[in-house]
């Protein structure tokens, strides 16, 4: 009940935490170097056809989201989105390439080939659906294209009761 408790808490610091942060934000006058002092160097920079870029923060492999902010040409913020929300993973269809996945939910948690089926799942730490348990967006690839997605629950194991 306390580790309940304490894991609560600490939910509601850092969703308390990443709003306080992002309301400092204010898209069409906050510029790049706002977005940096706040949240640091990105981990990768995406280029955007009209000249702007976005700039991926991702929290893998533990955290469950992946921050990209998107930039005008000018370097101004038209927005930030969770790249690893509900929305942006039903965007992922059969056959789009492992560059268009990465693009949409950022750097990826881990991967791992199946020799038997020639899969090469990618995966992602998402937000836990209403049982608690941990959980998985896996994106399933074969001869480098998208087959399918799925998802996995990551029970906690007696060796390792805080994490997975």
């Amino acid at each position: 009940m306390r580790l309940t408790a304490l894991a609560l808490c600490a939910a509601l610091l850092a969703g308390c935490a990443t709003q306080d942060r992002d309301a400092r934000l204010q898209p069409g006058s906050s510029r790049e170097a706002d977005v940096v002092t706040l949240y640091g160097q990105p981990r990768r920079v995406w280029p955007e056809a009209d000249g702007g870029r976005t700039l991926e923060y991702s929290t893998q492999p533990m955290g469950r989201h992946c921050y990209l902010v998107r930039l005008t040409a000018d370097g101004r913020l038209v927005g930030i989105e969770d790249g690893l929300s509900p929305a942006n993973r039903a965007r992922i269809e059969p056959g789009m390439t492992p560059e268009q996945v990465s693009r949409l939910l950022g750097i990826e948690r881990s991967r791992v080939f199946f020799q038997l089926s020639g899969e090469d799942v990618w995966d992602w730490t998402i937000e836990p659906d209403q049982t608690g348990y941990g959980m998985r967006f896996n994106v399933h690839f074969k001869d480098g294209v998208v087959l399918r997605t799925s998802q996995s629950m990551v029970f906690p194991s007696r060796l390792f009761p805080f994490g997975d």
